[in-house]
């Protein structure tokens, strides 16, 4: 793992392992602790949000957010289509139905006009429209100003956006609930993990409950509830806070690694970065567009060229629309996504890179162009 160069790879100090020694050290070794409960807090005043409920994964804090907006069989919820599986999976967990919406092409997050055209159309046709799913893509916040003009319920995916803003207002403040993830490659980690953040106490306190098995405040185990066995770990939520302290200098160092990339391809015909100059991203993943008429090159071919060196690069999100899972879903579509996808490819983003594994990667593309 020394030589190759990840995506982004967790960013780990040795200020986790104090963290998590002392966690066990404490005998706090299940889904529930005085870390736990600290972490919920800590999220949540970064996020600026009054509550938050440690989960097992952004997909469960999904999950749980939209049960508890009472969204189920029969219902219809927008999703945007350039985005991971588990946006449109946590929908049909649920038993509704998810439509998908395409994306502005200049930042790939959902296309607020064309998700306006596709709730009025819905209505029009009798359908329930009971949430709309927008996702901080790469780490920028979707355009929430539009957005909150269409009466439905927004539940935001910043799956990918902690430490972002829009407008000066964290990610995970906009809607009635936020998703956040830790996975292994996002901003923070808990190994795994994720946190569910809203100012809606109902709603913070229904998640809760059915994080845990719905189990009813008696001594005996009364049931009265489908459940779920979603809870943080008290031990991951150590590590998480050792993470969320660090979190400034994390973002510091992927803005600067943007701006390298940046500087990199000004000048070079067709290549640009997606969702450049929005300023509150944190910037998760750098991503560029190729357009081969004009660069002469495609992405996939520089993609090729970063693995011969061991650095590891992806296309951006392929389409739910394009999904066999999801084939015979609805979608509302520009072409901007399917674009995206086409001439899109991820770069080496992470925090942890230092400047040996930066000089071999700017060599790397230096080298290709």
């Amino acid at each position: 793992m020394n030589s190759r160069i990840f995506l982004s790879a967790p960013d780990i100090s040795g200020t986790e392992e104090r963290y998590l020694v002392n966690a066990l050290r404490s005998g706090w070794v299940a889904p529930v602790g005085p870390d736990l409960d600290a972490f919920e807090a800590e999220v949540a005043q970064r996020c600026g949000t009054a509550h938050a409920v440690g989960v097992s994964s952004g997909t469960a804090a999904l999950h749980l957010a939209l049960l508890a907006m009472g969204v189920g069989p029969g219902d219809t919820v927008i999703v945007p289509t350039l985005t991971f599986a588990a946006t449109a999976n946590a929908v049909v967990y649920t038993g509704a139905e998810p439509v998908f919406v395409d994306s502005e092409p200049d930042t790939g997050n959902i296309d607020a006009a064309l998700a306006e055209r596709a709730v009025a159309d819905l209505r029009r046709e009798g359908r329930r429209v009971t949430a709309v799913v927008p996702v901080d893509l790469f780490g920028a916040c979707a355009d929430y100003e539009s957005l909150q003009q269409l009466d439905v319920p927004l539940l935001e995916d910043a799956a990918e956006a902690l430490g972002a803003t829009r407008d000066g207002r964290p990610a995970g403040s906009f809607g009635r609930a936020a998703a956040l993830s830790f996975n292994g490659n996002k901003i923070i980690t808990t190994s795994g993990g994720g946190m569910l953040v809203t100012d809606d106490a109902a709603l913070a306190e229904r998640c809760r409950y059915l994080s845990t098995q719905a189990r009813q405040p008696v001594p005996h185990y009364e049931h009265a509830d489908v459940g779920y066995n979603y809870r943080l770990s008290n031990l991951l939520a150590a590590v998480g806070r050792a993470q969320l302290s660090r979190l400034d200098g994390m973002l510091a160092r992927r803005r600067q690694l943007r701006e390298r990339y940046a500087k990199t391809f000004a000048g070079v015909p067709g290549v640009r970065i997606v969702g450049d100059g929005e300023h509150g991203s944190n910037c998760w993943l750098t991503v560029v567009a190729v357009e081969e008429r004009e660069s002469g090159w495609s992405a996939e071919a520089l993609g090729e060229h970063l693995a011969g060196h061991d650095i590891e690069t992806r296309p951006v999100w392929k389409p739910m629309h394009r999904q066999p899972v999801y084939r015979q879903a609805r979608s509302w579509l520009t072409g901007a996504a399917d674009h995206l996808f086409a001439t899109g490819l991820a770069l080496p983003s992470g925090s942890q890179l230092g400047d040996a594994a930066q000089r071999r990667v700017f060599d790397a593309i230096d080298e290709f162009l």
